[in-house]
């Protein structure tokens, strides 16, 4: 089954007096673009978490957000009261020398990064497990969503690749009809510029020779030799997204061979709509993981 790279996954739990939340979302990308938001208190955890979201997660444009809510009975810093009044002091001195007076000097203090103190430095193990733990529920939730996705995309790519199969099929009864076209007009063309009996041998050994140029077999074998190998690789599930591009490359250049070569209006109608299906197959390939 395929995969989608778009997904979400959200786990959250509660430790001692934090509710820790883990979202993870998930975008289309060529590679793993991994993009952590972390409090400071687990920033020394980070390359473990890239490895741990990096083992499950192949492909994707990926946010990992791990917010904590503190119920208030334990806070992480407080404020340096001495810091605090010092820096306040010197702003009353401010004012008083500059004529001014600030409106709100209590905000300008608690924009001061320096005043506040951490009153927690090193992280407990038991806690980074169990946020851990909760990356892997949030990863879980997130390969549920992208098989889900998978399946719509796994269904709409059937779908078009059976269309184009049968528009293929529908080239054939064209086929005798636009030699015979080609014919014609080439006889009349050239009745009409020499004006004079032709050597008819000779005439149709050139044309023989033109219409093979114009020959469409190879194309129509090649075209339905990709569409069967672009289902079977489908069938052979997570990771195909890439292989799956390289082979609709494959269909596409058959595709517009054929349309070079058809010289029919009726042909270059299926052609059109072949490219109509193949184009959105490629828009949803982007997406495939």
């Amino acid at each position: 089954m395929l995969h989608s790279m778009t997904g979400f996954g959200k786990a959250s739990g509660t430790y001692l007096q934090k509710k820790i939340t883990i979202e993870i979302r998930s975008l289309n990308s060529k590679s793993l673009d991994l993009n952590v938001r972390l409090i400071p208190l687990y920033k020394e955890k980070e390359i473990e978490l890239r490895k741990q979201v990096g083992a499950c997660l192949e492909r994707g444009k990926v946010e990992v957000t791990i917010a904590v809510e503190n119920n208030g009975e334990e806070r992480s810093s407080v404020i340096n009261k001495a810091v605090a009044r010092a820096y306040f002091n010197d702003i009353k001195d401010l004012e008083q020398e500059l004529g001014v007076k600030s409106p709100d000097p209590i905000s300008q203090l608690l924009r001061m990064s320096d005043i506040f103190v951490n009153t927690r430095e090193e992280l407990d193990p038991e806690e980074w497990t169990f946020v851990s733990e909760l990356v892997d529920e949030a990863l879980h939730q997130m390969e549920d969503f992208r098989m889900q996705e998978g399946k719509s995309l796994q269904a709409d790519f059937s779908e078009r690749i059976a269309e184009i199969r049968a528009l293929l099929g529908e080239v054939q009864q064209y086929e005798e009809e636009r030699i015979i076209t080609i014919k014609e007009r080439m006889q009349k063309a050239l009745d009409e510029k020499l004006g004079e009996a032709l050597d008819q041998n000779r005439l149709e050994q050139e044309f023989i020779m033109y219409i093979e140029k114009l020959d469409v077999s190879e194309e129509k074998v090649r075209l339905a030799n990709h569409l069967n190998y672009f289902e079977e690789t489908m069938a052979s599930g997570k990771g195909a997204g890439k292989k799956l591009g390289f082979i609709s490359q494959e269909i596409g250049r058959e595709i517009n061979t054929l349309g070079s070569k058809s010289n029919h209006v009726e042909m270059q109608k299926l052609v059109v709509q072949m490219k109509d299906n193949l184009e959105k197959i490629k828009e949803q390939v982007l997406n495939t993981l």
